[in-house]
């Protein structure tokens, strides 16, 4: 019967990756569980099929495709407790709101976080960069890119989670010269800048992960902010849907571009001139340590998680000077020949 229900999960709607042997079921089952679909996913999905094989366990990989991203998330979680899985690791969505199901899912296997973590439930670790650090690292990209200052308005998938918020507030503070202070939190839906007058943030668009909204936004802002001296996409898919707002508009170029991930038009558009850089994480490596950490704990080794629960994953700058390596590098993990640079 448990099988039947195991099989059952394997055929379910979601985006999927699955390995389910009957003869196998002796090896840990684990769970990685994203917060939607887009190619950063893929990234860290490539890392996580590979500690599978290397740390030999089940390993399903479930992402939400519905605007009910929170009742899939939900689901996934409880139908993997059912079938009795090890360890799970998700990236919430809705890190306050979601605390109470964590609290109980950690009542009934290992849970971990990644990318995004909820550090007010009971999860076991977390694994990802600092967003707020990450975001004082777009903020002195934002200005190079614009060095006397400007209007800006950033884009991102929302701010319900722990990054967005996060990653918003480090390039504010980054860009008002203020102290680090992760806990600070500017008021949002309102514009407001900065006590030199030199930087205003026009505000922060969120999109709720739908590329349409997505690309709206940032037509709207061009309508509206026609003055608008640099667009910002703090989520992996807005920086090239503002580039293809800008190219609509006949403005690429016109305006400043800051990205954050590692999309493919996004490293196109650092080589073209139109991107001025973006902030990489390393998603290969959410996926990656995810499984290897749970892996280790479901055999009784929990010594890979440290006193402060978190391992750290940074962030980096990639610009023109190194876009080309970066790119290569990222080939390399996933097993892709490296593209000729244009």
């Amino acid at each position: 019967m448990r099988f039947l229900l195991f099989l059952a999960l394997c055929l379910t709607t979601s985006l999927t990756f699955v390995a389910c042997n009957e003869e196998d079921s002796d090896r840990p089952k684990i769970g990685f569980i994203t917060n939607s679909v887009a190619d950063f996913w893929t990234i860290a999905v490539t890392g996580a099929k590979k500690a599978a094989e290397e740390f030999d366990v089940y390993l399903k990989v479930s992402q939400p495709t519905s605007k009910g991203k929170l009742i899939e998330q939900k689901n996934f979680m409880e139908d993997m407790v059912s079938l009795g899985f090890s360890g799970i690791a998700i990236s919430p969505i809705d890190a306050l709101n979601q605390a109470p199901l964590l609290n109980d899912i950690a009542k009934k296997t290992h849970l971990i976080t990644h990318d995004s973590d909820a550090p007010t439930s009971d999860r076991e670790c977390f694994i990802g960069v600092d967003n707020y650090v990450a975001g004082r690292m777009c903020g002195e990209l934002i200005r190079d890119a614009i060095p006397d200052g400007g209007k800006i308005m950033l884009f991102i998938g929302n701010l319900d989670g722990d990054n967005g918020p996060s990653r918003r507030q480090g390039v504010i503070d980054e860009l008002f010269g203020r102290s680090k202070d992760p806990s600070r939190r500017d008021a949002v839906g309102k514009q407001f800048a900065s006590d030199d007058k030199k930087w205003t943030i026009l505000g922060c668009l969120t999109d709720g992960f739908d590329r349409t909204t997505a690309k709206d936004n940032a037509v709207d802002t061009l309508t509206k902010h026609p003055d608008v001296d640099c667009m910002v996409g703090l989520y992996e898919y807005n920086p090239p849907l503002i580039l293809e707002a800008l190219k609509q508009a006949k403005k690429l170029k016109k305006v400043k571009v800051v990205g954050f991930d590692e999309n493919r038009a996004t490293l196109q558009g650092i080589r073209d001139g139109i991107v001025h850089g973006t902030i990489a994480q390393d998603p290969y490596n959410y996926g990656y340590l995810s499984v290897k950490l749970l892996a280790a704990i479901a055999r009784g080794d929990k010594s890979m998680i440290p006193a402060n629960k978190v391992i750290d994953v940074p962030a980096q700058k990639v610009v023109a000077a190194n876009v080309d390596a970066f790119e290569e590098a990222l080939d390399t993990r996933l097993g892709k020949k490296a593209k000729t640079p244009k």
